[in-house]
This record gives structure tokens, sequence and C-alpha cells, in this order.
């Protein structure tokens, strides 16, 4: 048995950046800069990015930075100040107090397990820890061991107390695995602190979650390339404008286990106890949060390329870019006057 770690990336976006411009084009704002502020820091597992084109805001680095560091350690299952370690010790036993961020959090999470009627599932934690794909310790587990975490996954028994903000498991053996949402929660509450320091200008990188404040530097939206599933991080398919959006793209070359000839990459089923197995390789979905688009882009995955055009075609302000295992690009309607493919190893279809 060969194991393959690779970094705690669910998603895989490439943004690029245009800090220049050629004559003709809108000239930079005045209050911003062509070279940002940036501070990076290896958090949650992954590589961590904020970038402040604003000028004289490189203080504002610091709220970012405390913001994420405290939300990573109550989310973070093995962190010594986690909650959600505390609440899944405690499945079975007694509710437990949490703060009304990580109440939010779980909320969110259990809305979403039912949207998608299980596919997406917060109390997801027994397989994904049995398998624990993007570890050291990775392995296929036995049938026997599937079997009996699949017993143990219901988001039905996750009960919340709006009043007292608590969370219970109810079964002995539950866990929570907010990690499908929470890079994109944290997301969402950077840009809530950079907009309470009015920063104009700026692009949140938590591990490939994306979100594009404002515009560029030459006043324009922001060009984004959507990553290539199938090579390394960096090479592209194809490229959209965007501005105020979050862009996040989840894939199963990412993170895989690798037994004999069998790949098993990191999306697993809840209802199955198997990484999900249709005709995706990667979506990449664009969302003005970035929670909604974290729990969609996995929730996807269950249902295939036909059936998540569809269901995303349904939600609003939600549309989605699919490539498929044999490189065709599939884009919701929203998208076809944006999206650019630029790869010619990959070809436009539609059903």
């Amino acid at each position: 048995m060969k194991k393959v770690s690779t970094p705690f990336l669910l998603l895989c976006i490439l943004v690029l950046l245009t800090g220049c411009w050629k004559s003709g084009e809108p000239k930079a704002s005045s209050n911003l800069a062509t070279s940002p502020y940036k501070r990076t820091e290896f958090l949650m597992g992954t590589v961590v990015t904020v970038k402040i084109y604003d000028k004289d805001k490189e203080s504002v680095l610091t709220p970012v930075f405390e913001r994420i560091q405290i939300l990573a350690n109550q989310i973070t299952v093995n962190e010594k100040d986690s909650v959600i370690a505390d609440v899944n010790a405690n499945a079975g036993v007694r509710p437990v107090a949490v703060s009304e961020d990580i109440f939010e959090l779980i909320k969110a999470g259990q809305s979403y397990s039912g949207l998608t009627k299980g596919a997406f599932d917060i109390s997801v934690g027994p397989l994904t820890s049995l398998w624990h794909i993007g570890f050291p310790d990775a392995r296929k587990p036995e049938q026997a061991e599937i079997d009996a975490a699949l017993e143990k996954i219901d988001y039905k028994q996750v009960e919340l107390n709006d009043k007292n903000h608590t969370i219970f498991l109810k079964q002995k053996g539950m866990q929570l695995d907010l990690g499908a949402i929470a890079k994109g929660f944290i997301t969402d509450e950077v840009v809530k602190v950079l907009k309470a320091h009015n920063v104009q200008s700026a692009i949140v990188d938590l591990g490939g979650n994306i979100f594009v404040l404002g515009k560029n530097p030459t006043n324009e939206n922001w060009t984004v390339g959507i990553q290539n599933p199938f090579l390394p991080r960096g090479e592209i398919i194809g490229k959209l404008p965007e501005s105020n959006h979050s862009i996040v793209t989840s894939g199963i070359y990412e993170r895989y286990l690798e037994v004999g000839q069998i790949k098993y990459h990191h999306l697993l089923n809840p209802k199955d106890g198997y990484p999900f197995n249709n005709d995706i390789a990667g979506v990449s979905v664009i969302s003005k949060k970035s929670i909604d688009g974290d729990a969609l882009s996995t929730s996807i995955f269950s249902k295939g390329i036909k059936e998540g055009l569809d269901f995303v075609e349904e939600l609003d302000n939600v549309e989605a870019i699919f490539i498929s295992t044999d490189k065709k690009v599939f884009i919701t309607s929203g998208l076809k006057n944006s999206f650019e493919l630029t790869s010619t190893d990959f070809e436009s279809a539609n059903f």
C-alpha cells in the first residue's frame, strides 16, 4: 500500500492578479497600490494568504489574522482549545455550550445537510477519521469498520438549542467534521473584518478558498483562473472576471490515498462510506458567500455533472464550472458570457 499525503487543500484555484495596465485601459485607482500589503501563514494545515491593496491599510492584517487564529483554534479538532473536539467528546453524554460564531457555523452546516438530503453531512466525522485521507496514517478501512461508522452518521441527530447555544450529539461515537465548510466560514469572517476597517480592495486565500473584494488596482474586476484538476496547482483551464465573490473549487486529485492501482480521493460519500464515484473531476462554485461555495462544492460531488448542473441552476446567486473526468467543461447559464476556456486540452460541452 502506498500512501500519498498532499497539503490539506479541499479546494484548488489560482487567482491571476492584474497589477499593471496597457495604454488605453483604465488607470489605477489613486487609493490603491499595485503592490499589496501581504501576509502568509500556515494555519489549519494549509497556506493562508491575505493581500490588501488599499494604501495605508497594512495594519488591518493584524486583526484579520487574529480572527483567523481564534476561529481555527475553536474549529480544528486537534487544537487544545477546540470547541468541536469538546462537542465530539461529549456525544451521547451532554450538550456543550459553544460561542455564537461556532453555533452559527454548525447551524449553517445542518441547514446544508438538509438541503442536500445528507449528501453533505456535518456528522460525517466517524467516516473521515476512519479513512484519514491526507494524513500519514491514511488507510482503506475494512467494510465492517465502514458499516460501523455509517451507523453514527446522521445530521438529524445533532440537536441545537438556539436559546442556550448548545450542541448535543445524541448518539455516542458521533463526531462533527466541519472541514468541508470551516474555511468558507472563516473566509467570510475575514471579509467582515476587512470591510469593518474600510478596506476596498483585497484578496483572501484560505488554502484555495478565494474571495476577491472590490476591484483590482486598474479599477477592473479581478481575473480568476480555474485550476486544471489533472495537473499541479497553477495550471489553469480557463478564466473569468469576478468582484465581491467567492470562488471555491473541489477536486478529486488534490488529496487521495493510493492502494495498489486504485486512488481513493478525500471526498467521501456519507451514504455508502466510500469516495464519490462519478464523472466529476473538479467543480468550482461562484457565490456571494464562501461558506455557500464550500458546502455546495462538496455536495455537488454526490450528484454527478448533469444532476449537479440542474441543482445549481435552481439556486439564487450561485454559478458553477464542472470539469469531467474525460476533460469536458460544463458551465451554468449565468457564466456563458463571462467564462473563457483557454486550454486546448479541454472542450466545452453541454447536455
